[in-house]
């Protein structure tokens, strides 16, 4: 990914593909922050604002994965969820109740897939030394990376001074790209799990919270969301585009389907600069919920019973 870099340097707004002539105007795009890399040519398309330091929201959970691969920490290994693992700073709700136990890969799919915060804040807290420890590898491995320009302080990506660049985030992208497990959890439509509360039997499904990786008309290699109102919604993507591979990131887009929108008209762009359609207009994406059909059940978990005050500060 040295080469892009280079290139970066040189661009002021975009570069038509690699190759191939400009023939259609470039996408008008509602994302404040922009950046579109040939991942096989390791040069940028597109771009715009690519160096703005800007929050990030959940794409902070990609790190959190990286670190927790990277650590070869046992991924059948139990975890439970506790007090500390509730959001104090936006008051987000969880399906995942105190005393929830899942192990370490299926809160790593939870949180990848669906942007469980629960889940998430629960791998940084078992990590060797506690969340202050993971925090610290996280930034670490930001340097590592050459995110000379990225910061962390929490696992989940609630805190608005988790921040980043879109340059930076192709990074990110890059070396979760390198996992196959970050691959197949950010690319799976949904997980289901069967909770015993002691009283009924419960069957919860968690969607990908990506709407663009259940509508079938893409090729996603990876995936990652994100939102808090100081990041506005955010997108990560590392896609085939015919037969290129090309990553994409989306910060600070102002609509709740704009960023898949913004994505959509980057594919229809890239599609007719290499000459596989002619120039349409792009309509906002619908977004369809997951098919029901029958899934295999992947975990039971067990929640202790709750304190009355521990529900009170949960609800």
């Amino acid at each position: 990914m040295q080469k892009w870099l280079v290139s970066l340097a040189l661009a002021v707004l975009w570069h038509p593909v690699a190759g191939l002539a400009a023939e259609s105007p470039t996408p008008r795009l509602e994302s404040n922050a922009v950046l579109v890399v040939d991942q096989s040519e390791g040069v940028p398309v597109y771009g715009k604002n690519v160096t703005a330091v800007m929050p990030i929201a959940s794409i902070t959970k990609l790190m959190t994965a990286v670190v927790v691969l990277d650590a070869q920490l046992p991924l059948d290994e139990l975890l439970t969820v506790s007090y500390e693992d509730l959001d104090f700073v936006k008051g987000t709700r969880s399906r995942l109740g105190i005393g929830t136990m899942l192990t370490r890969g299926e809160m790593l799919k939870l949180a990848l897939m669906a942007s469980e915060n629960r889940a998430a804040s629960a791998l940084g807290r078992h990590y060797p030394g506690g969340l202050p420890a993971f925090i610290a590898a996280m930034n670490r491995k930001a340097r590592d990376l050459g995110m000379t320009s990225t910061h962390f302080v929490d696992s989940t990506g609630l805190n608005p001074d988790n921040v980043s660049t879109a340059a930076d985030l192709v990074k990110l992208v890059e070396a979760g790209y390198r996992h196959p497990v970050i691959r197949d959890f950010t690319t799976s439509t949904s997980h289901y799990i069967a909770v015993d509360d002691g009283a009924r039997n419960r069957i919860l499904a968690f969607n990908n919270s990506n709407g663009l990786v259940r509508q079938g008309n893409w090729d996603i290699g990876l995936s990652k969301t994100g939102y808090i109102s100081e990041a506005g919604r955010c997108l990560v993507m590392q896609a085939l585009i015919g037969d290129k591979p090309f990553i994409i990131v989306l910060l600070d887009s102002w609509g709740k389907l704009s960023r898949m929108a913004d994505a959509n008209r980057i594919k229809q762009w890239l599609e007719v600069q290499m000459g596989l359609r002619d120039h349409v207009q792009v309509q906002m994406p619908s977004v369809r919920p997951a098919a029901h059909a029958p899934a295999r059940v992947h975990k039971v978990i067990r929640p202790r019973y709750e304190s009355r005050r521990a529900r009170a500060r949960r609800l």
